[in-house]
Order: structure tokens, then C-alpha cells, then sequence
């Protein structure tokens, strides 16, 4: 998606995809971090991020999958918690409509680019407490966000709970996309020997952000089996979930993990 800053339009480019995602057969359809808004503008953002219950974005999605029958996962969206923080929160809706699960972001991006683009995500948004799987008629899905991704504790944990595809929803910018987007999600596809689903924004947005695209799926063995580049639209892509048991047939990753011990610090002059 190219989100903006408008909700009622990025609702609609949605609900134009479940209803193609559904009528090309798909069992599920993914959308990118921020699908219902972009918008780097917070005081302007803060008039369009209501609660959970009130997001027009999120009601669309339901009515749309209810309707279609298909499951949808939103990458995530911008809502507002009780206590008035901000959440970066996805959902997994079902194919009558009904919210399986929500996660929120737990790891907050706050860097200071080369490029001299500096983001503070913490100063409006709260980190999430816990990491979720679900089940799906894909299998288990493991959820996380964007920079998530950059830790692979997270994605550990999700397999070790039995996640077989992991998500990772994002708004990659350019030159973190270009470095690291496509490393970082194979790694975390072999390390777990799980399907990776990464569902992201891509080209200019209408509050002057340039995100990376290359929406990409990636097998359990890391190889990228769609790369949707830098335009905006649906790919269809199978999951073949024997293809999980062959790979961990062939390097059975998860059967040898171990505890790590505490590290020990080897002092003194060697002899």
C-alpha cells in the first residue's frame, strides 16, 4: 500500500483488495504497518486515531471480511488505549468478521538516521507487553511489526510457540529498506524454518515519507517466493505447509535450541 493521510480512503483501498484477494480465491489477505494511516503530522494525525471501537478503518475490514468470507490480517493501526496512549496495534480478523487476536508493537522505532531523518515513535506510542500466535486456516501465525524485526528474541519465541508463518507487517523506510529489509526477513524465515509474510507501505506518501515497498513472502528454507517491488497492488502466493516439515526434516533448527547460559567473562593475561 501507499497509505495516507486520510482513513476513509485507505479504508477503501482495503476493501477493494479483500474483495479481489477473494475473488482470486485467497484464503487470507495481509496489509502493512499503519494501513489505516500515515501521517507523520501528530497533531494532525491525533484528530483521526480514535479507540479501537470507533476506528472506521477496522469496522470497513470486518464488514469486508464478513462479507467476503476471508481472513484478513491488518498489519496494524493507529489507535488510542484508555489510558490516552497511542497503540500500534494489528489484528487478525475472521472470516465472519470477529477479532481472533491483536498485538501491539513491542519495540518502538527511536533512531537518528545518516540521512538526517529522526524518529520517536515512544514519544506517542506505548510498547506492547506480549507477543501473540493465532491459529489460522494458513496454520499458526506468529505476529510482529516492523521493527520487530530486528530482534530475533521475539521471533524465537513465537516458533517456539508453534508460529509456522511469521508476519511482519512494516513501513520500512528507504535506506534502512535497502540495507537490511530483505536480509533481516530471510534470516528470520531460516532461523525459524517458518514461512515469513511481510506485507509493506511503499513509494511517496501525502505527509512527505518515502517508505521502501518489496512486499515480500519467504519459505522456511529463505528463499523469496514474491517480491512485489515498489508498486503498490496484491500478489497471490501459496503456502505449501509441507513445505515447513521438509525444511525441518532437513536442518531440524528448533529440535536442537537450548537454554543459553548465563554469559562468562574470561579474565586475566593469557598464558
Amino acid at each position: 500500500m501507499t497509505s495516507g493521510i486520510d482513513p476513509a480512503a485507505n479504508a477503501d483501498v482495503i476493501v477493494r483488495a479483500i474483495d479481489e484477494a477473494a475473488q482470486g480465491g485467497a484464503a487470507m489477505l495481509f496489509t502493512p504497518e499503519m494501513s489505516g494511516l500515515l501521517d507523520r503530522d501528530r497533531v494532525r494525525a491525533a484528530r483521526s486515531i480514535v479507540a479501537e471501537e470507533d476506528d472506521r478503518v477496522l469496522a470497513a475490514v470486518r464488514d469486508a471480511a464478513a462479507r467476503t468470507g476471508i481472513w484478513v490480517h491488518i498489519g496494524s493501526l493507529a489507535v488510542r488505549r484508555a489510558d490516552g496512549r497511542l497503540a500500534n496495534r494489528g489484528f487478525l480478523i475472521d472470516g465472519s468478521g470477529s477479532i481472533r487476536a491483536r498485538y501491539d508493537k513491542i519495540h518502538l522505532f527511536d533512531v537518528d538516521l545518516p540521512t538526517g531523518e529522526s524518529w520517536r515513535e515512544s514519544a506517542a506510542y506505548a510498547g506492547g507487553e506480549a507477543a501473540v500466535v493465532v491459529d489460522t486456516p494458513l496454520g499458526r501465525l506468529g505476529l510482529t511489526i516492523c521493527y520487530d524485526l530486528r530482534f530475533p528474541d521475539l521471533f524465537r519465541s513465537l516458533s517456539d510457540a508453534g508460529a509456522t508463518i511469521l508476519t511482519v507487517p512494516a513501513a520500512f523506510t528507504r535506506p534502512t529498506g535497502a540495507a537490511h529489509w530483505h536480509i533481516l526477513l530471510r534470516a528470520r524465515a531460516i532461523e525459524a524454518a517458518c514461512f515469513v509474510i511481510a506485507a509493506a507501505q511503499t513509494g511517496a506518501h501525502a505527509d512527505g515519507r518515502a517508505t521502501f515497498g518489496h512486499s515480500l513472502a519467504v519459505d522456511p528454507w529463505g528463499e523469496v517466493v514474491a517480491d512485489l517491488g515498489e508498486t503498490a497492488g496484491l500478489a497471490f502466493v501459496p503456502i505449501d505447509r509441507e513445505r515447513i516439515g521438509e525444511v525441518r526434516a532437513r536442518i531440524p533448527v528448533l529440535d536442537h535450541r537450548r537454554a543459553i547460559p548465563p554469559v562468562t567473562l574470561a579474565a586475566g593475561m593469557p598464558q
